[in-house]
């Protein structure tokens, strides 16, 4: 257990940022399945549309420090080509 106000305050902290980036990370994944659903449809342009979607919550990801950017660069670089390949 924490005894001093710094190390108390750093619990709080770390616990409140921990539910934050869960959430945005869940919000994330939301939005990439969805994109995998309309790949799995086959519908086109609703895949671009969920790329478009999509594309821009991971970036967020990187910009709050959750997703490393070459992981993001990644996967928007594979939704991409999945999308390719449909048409």
């Amino acid at each position: 257990m924490a005894h001093h106000q710094s190390a108390k305050k750093r619990i709080r902290q770390t616990a409140r940022r921990t539910d934050v980036n869960r959430n945005r990370v869940s919000r994330i994944r939301t939005f990439v399945k969805k994109f995998e659903l309309a790949v799995a449809s086959g519908d086109k342009d609703a895949a671009q549309a969920a790329l478009r979607a999509a594309a821009p919550e991971l970036q967020r990801g990187v910009s709050r420090g959750i997703l490393h950017r070459n992981t993001v660069a990644r996967k928007i670089s594979r939704m991409s080509a999945k999308v390719k390949q449909l048409g």
